[in-house]
């Protein structure tokens, strides 16, 4: 074959393909037979991450994969085992116990080394949905059905889960952070060997970036409202500093409504009232939690898709976990990764084939005739990603 031959039948995106662990292969395997029934022009190359690999090799995120995926479009994934630190270390292959290794989610790791500053997760109610609000309807004044329709952006970078974290505490970061009057008291009640420190690092910068990534998207949509989860009456430097560059960014949207919540109250008001919140935005930690709050609206996990966006690089995935009693049994719900591919089609600017890929996904939900064990139903992952994958290519 001539190299202009070559060329020519070049796929249009490389997609780096990283199943994980659990259940991860089963949605996967889904997401690929409704893209490939949409006739997505890509390769999709596969890429080794998990706890397998913590295992046997002592990393999650293996260097090969890190160097394939920086010759990717984007990447796709499907779900983590992660364990505590003392059962990762037990885990471990013989050879690799007293080599001081220490695990490190791969998913995290990513997010950082590509620097995906933002999280974003869409929650929809679907009509037809059994799942909907514990199958409650929401209505409106006039008795109208109201969909509850919230996307949350989540500064993915910072935070809580920046991995800086000390057990026991060692003294110099003691002696430093007894800069602060509160920290002395610390030594003499407990010692230091007893002490674990998790940190909250936030800067300007990604505060400001989250902040504006949420109204930018509100802006974008015709969205009307943008609301701050904090918690600065006591995280008084951390929550202060995000709510004054929510503030300041917030000038420059006038025609969007701005308020905030604290991470407590909000999650009781959530509840209460969905339909009233449009675009949540929040660091790292209040980002997860009150995501998966607004996954529980909608149905759960198994409809709660996510993208990690950074300025030149993405990876999607289904918030959920990685189910190990599952694995290889194709009962779980394959909706949160299809919508997930929905996002990676928007993002790719394939916009007429994620409009399909929702669409279907939606008029599956609505007939009901097609649903995992979670919904009420026998159909097995894949049969629902056929149900899907027919109406889309139709």
């Amino acid at each position: 074959m001539k190299l202009v031959d070559k060329v020519a039948t070049m796929a249009k995106y490389k997609i780096a393909w990283m199943p994980g662990d659990g259940v991860g292969h089963d949605v996967m395997e889904a997401a690929r037979l409704v893209l490939d029934r949409l006739k997505l022009d890509a390769e999709y190359v596969p890429c080794e991450i998990g706890w397998e690999f913590w295992c046997k090799e002592g990393n999650a995120l293996p260097d090969r994969t890190v160097k394939a995926l920086k010759e990717t479009t984007c990447g796709l994934f499907g779900a983590i085992t992660s364990k505590p630190q003392s059962e990762a270390k037990e885990e471990l292959a013989p050879e690799l116990k007293d080599k001081g290794l220490v695990y490190f989610s791969p998913i995290v790791g990513l997010r950082q080394m590509f620097n995906l500053h933002t999280n974003m997760r869409p929650c929809k109610s679907y009509p037809g949905n059994p799942l909907n609000y514990r199958g409650n309807k929401i209505t409106n004044p006039s008795g109208e059905d109201v969909p509850i329709d919230q996307v949350v952006f989540r500064e993915n970078t910072e935070g809580m889960y920046g991995g800086v974290e000390f057990f026991p505490l060692p003294e110099p970061v003691y002696t430093a952070l007894c800069a602060n009057p509160k920290m002395k008291k610390w030594k003499d009640k407990a010692g230091l060997e007893n002490i674990a420190l998790s940190t909250r690092i936030m800067s300007r910068q990604g505060c400001t970036n989250i902040c504006k990534q949420a109204f930018e998207f509100a802006k974008k949509t015709g969205r009307k409202r943008v609301t701050l989860i904090e918690k600065p009456n006591v995280l008084r430097e951390t929550g202060g500093l995000m709510m004054r560059c929510f503030k300041d960014v917030a000038k420059n949207y006038p025609d969007i409504r701005a308020d905030d919540a604290n991470i407590d109250a909000i999650c009781m008001w959530m509840f209460k009232n969905p339909q009233d919140y449009s675009v949540l935005v929040a660091e790292n930690m209040f980002g997860d939690i009150v995501s998966d709050l607004c996954a529980g609206l909608v149905g759960g996990l198994g409809f709660a898709p996510s993208a990690n966006l950074g300025d030149n690089y993405a990876v999607f995935e289904p918030t959920h976990g990685s189910a190990p009693k599952y694995a290889g049994q194709y009962k779980v719900n394959p909706i949160a990764m299809l919508l997930t591919a929905k996002l990676m089609l928007d993002w790719l600017k394939e916009t007429e084939m994620a409009t399909r890929l929702e669409s279907a996904i939606a008029r599956v939900i609505a007939e009901g005739k097609v649903r995992t064990y979670d919904m009420g139903g026998k159909a097995s992952t894949l049969d629902v990603a056929k149900a899907i994958a027919e109406y889309a290519s139709s």
